[in-house]
């Protein structure tokens, strides 16, 4: 009979990890040249031109970078100057973005995300204020702050499709949510990448967007032993940095990100 193969426990190094994070940390905090959609949000002065910005640049980030930054920039070609004017004040007859699509969204999905927007603008002011009616103090995570709110923008939109609820995912249903968190890392984190202009959320609540970036990242530090890129990879992922940082658990991930599309072989991670 053949013995049985003990798995053996992997040890990381955290202190090391954490030297070559915080090197790449302070490389891509100092620079003002990135690829990546938040340089969108970026152009933006007024915070709710920036939340604005920010959610509608998150619910497109999927594809390739390059694909992103295309479709990104089309639609904001159309927005024009004002992002949160735009939102409030969209005809619900509008045909401005007839001609686009990214991906699996079509130009009707497109329509209904900002007849969503203008919904939340018109009652509730801001997307901040309508996140927290959701926001649990007690809560490890903001996972369940992030179903209630994503169940609310479907309703908003008042269809059910599959395409609103990939752009609006649930983290109860298994998603890892990653750019619905990728948004709220840019709202509450606060540095010279992130905005941090949603003051009332705890950055330590946040959950890792999990990408493939990411992901592989995770499983090549043996961070994550887990097959599938899931809400619970997602979460075993920001419980491993919380070691690392237990105050601001996602602080790495724009670095993390940032290395992996640039191919920085330099920094062996």
């Amino acid at each position: 009979m053949k013995k049985s193969k003990k798995k053996e426990k992997v040890i990381i190094d955290e202190v090391e990890l954490k030297k070559k994070l915080d090197l790449l940390y302070r490389k891509f905090s100092l620079s003002d040249k990135y690829f990546d959609p938040i340089i969108f949000p970026k152009r933006f002065k007024n915070p709710l031109d920036i939340e604005a910005a920010a959610f509608i640049s998150s619910c497109f980030a999927y594809g390739s970078v390059s694909q992103i930054i295309g479709s990104l920039e089309n639609i904001f070609n159309i927005i024009g100057e004002s992002p949160y004017d735009f939102c409030l004040n969209y005809s619900l007859n509008s045909k401005l973005f007839s001609t686009l699509k990214h991906r699996f969204f079509n130009d009707d999905d497109i329509d209904l995300l900002f007849r969503a927007l203008k919904k939340i603008y018109s009652e509730y002011g801001s997307l901040e204020r309508l996140f927290l009616l959701y926001y649990f103090e007690d809560d490890k995570n903001l996972k369940n702050s992030i179903s209630f709110f994503s169940r609310n923008l479907i309703n908003l939109t008042g269809k059910n499709r599959r395409s609103l609820t990939f752009m609006f995912p649930d983290p109860l249903k298994g998603s890892a949510c990653k750019r619905m968190n990728l948004f709220l890392r840019w709202m509450i984190r606060k540095d010279k990448i992130d905005f941090g202009i949603w003051t009332s959320v705890d950055k330590s609540k946040l959950v890792f967007p999990v990408d493939v970036h990411i992901e592989n990242f995770a499983k090549k530090q043996k961070i994550t032993f887990r097959k599938n890129g899931d809400w619970k990879m997602a979460e075993e992922i920001t419980d491993f940095f919380k070691r690392l940082d237990p105050f601001d658990p996602v602080k790495y991930d724009f670095a993390i990100f940032q290395t992996s599309i640039h191919n920085k072989k330099e920094y062996n991670l």
